[in-house]
């Protein structure tokens, strides 16, 4: 059996060899993306509710508290375009002390979480919304 397999690619030609070659570089990039999905999933996983320090930016404070960014831009009066910079270039562009800029952002989860429990998710339309009086 292992003899006929052997015969059989042996005597592939160009074409075939490139089906096999196309064929091994989807399925080594398909399980590049996987592990890189599965090693970001465990990541987030474990990585809830973080403190804040100031080499993290908004974006990793609001995926780490599950809210909006939007949310901190505004708490932070930063525009509503995603900034990379790390808390601490943010507090001292703004003149403030990182830990001025780390209770604006906890009294900014905390009113966002009080006011809607899952701040990931539109608030939920009144009973009364679509309705015609």
């Amino acid at each position: 059996m292992r003899s006929k397999l052997i015969g059989t690619v042996r005597g592939f030609r160009w074409h075939q060899w490139l089906v096999v070659g196309v064929f091994l570089l989807v399925a080594g990039f398909t399980t590049y993306k996987a592990v890189n999905m599965a090693r970001r999933m465990i990541y987030w996983q474990t990585h809830h509710d973080e403190p804040i320090h100031g080499w993290m930016n908004v974006g990793y404070v609001a995926h780490s508290y599950r809210i909006q960014p939007d949310v901190l831009y505004l708490a932070l009066d930063l525009p509503q375009t995603p900034d990379k910079r790390p808390l601490r270039d943010i507090a001292k562009v703004q003149h403030r002390s990182m830990d001025d800029i780390r209770t604006i952002l906890q009294s900014a989860i905390i009113r966002t979480r009080s006011s809607n429990p899952h701040p990931l998710l539109p608030p939920n339309p009144s009973p009364d919304s679509g309705r015609s009086p």
